[in-house]
């Protein structure tokens, strides 16, 4: 059998780095690892610094670095392609991840490795295009600042998330609604749209102004199509909009509402939101837009939603 080889670990360099500084020959450092000298020597060659000398953390970058073969979708031009095109459809990172897995291919990749490599050729050839890939089509990854405060005091009949059963998280059960309105430029302009956690079908109308009263009737009227069984919980985020969500009680549906500045507690809409404005980006008029590509829209979009 051969002989069985193990890459220096950042240990292995704090100690050549001392005996080095130290004045203690290849050999001997060699002989202090229980390594062949030629490890040692090719170790110190390769990765010292040009100023700096040889030191343990700087060393180990640059084995890292040259190990580096780039991330799957870098490395298999297959499943590059693959990935690409349903981005470009609008799905998310996460729902392609889920679908490839789902499908047995036998190439796979993690959300995390698809954001990574998206945001890596960013930094590598500064074309800004590729944001466009991912749902939110941000440039760089990180909260964005927020202002004013939350009309959560105000709220009546309020009961927070942190009451609503543990099930709608888990989504072991459907039926569970999240709700939100879609904004645009044009002054006036709104979608209302409805997100049911476990089978992440999509529901959407278009009022003519986002008044509490009106909206409450448009989430009933698109409820109103659902079984009563599917019909148990309804989470908002502290719009006043959705100031009369209690005229929903009459459907049987339980209201609960989302800390204050913590949308991403319905992250389940919030995910739908952004795909869904891949095809209707914030400066679209949606009085220019007919009901019949409304629909087509929102048809491609639960056409391509993920299956629990």
């Amino acid at each position: 059998m051969g002989k069985r080889y193990t890459q220096l670990s950042l240990e292995d360099r704090c100690t050549i780095a001392g005996l080095h500084a130290a004045g203690r020959s290849i050999r001997q450092i060699a002989a202090d690892l229980h390594r062949p000298p030629s490890t040692v020597a090719r170790e110190i060659k390769r990765n010292k610094g040009r100023k700096v000398g040889y030191q343990p953390a700087f060393a180990e970058e640059q084995a890292r670095a040259r190990r580096w073969k780039g991330s799957r979708p870098e490395r298999n031009a297959g499943l590059r392609q693959a990935v690409l095109v349903r981005l470009a459809q609008g799905w998310s990172p996460e729902q392609v991840a889920g679908r490839l897995a789902r499908e047995g291919a036998l190439a796979r990749v993690s959300h995390e490795s698809i954001y990574r490599f998206i945001y890596t050729q960013i930094a590598r050839t500064k074309d800004y295009s590729w944001r466009l890939y991912l749902p939110r089509a941000k440039s760089k990854r990180g909260l964005r600042g927020r202002k004013g405060g939350s009309a959560a005091s105000f709220m009546q009949k309020r009961v927070g998330i942190d009451q609503r059963p543990p099930e709608v998280l888990t989504r072991e059960t459907c039926g569970h609604w999240e709700a939100d309105l879609v904004m645009f430029a044009k002054y006036g302009q709104a979608i209302l749209t409805l997100h049911e956690r476990r089978s992440r079908i999509l529901f959407a109308s278009r009022p003519d102004n986002k008044r509490a009263d009106l909206i409450a009737a448009k989430i009933a009227a698109l409820l109103s199509v659902v079984p009563e069984e599917l019909r148990c919980t309804l989470t908002f985020d502290n719009g006043t909009e959705f100031a009369r969500h209690y005229r929903l009680h009459e459907l049987g549906c339980k209201t609960y509402f989302c800390d204050p500045h913590a949308p991403w507690q319905k992250g389940g809409i919030e995910n739908a939101i952004g795909r869904l404005r891949r095809t209707l980006p914030r400066k679209t008029d949606l009085a220019t837009l007919s009901q019949e590509r409304f629909v087509e829209l929102l048809g491609a979009y639960n056409a391509a939603k993920e299956v629990p």
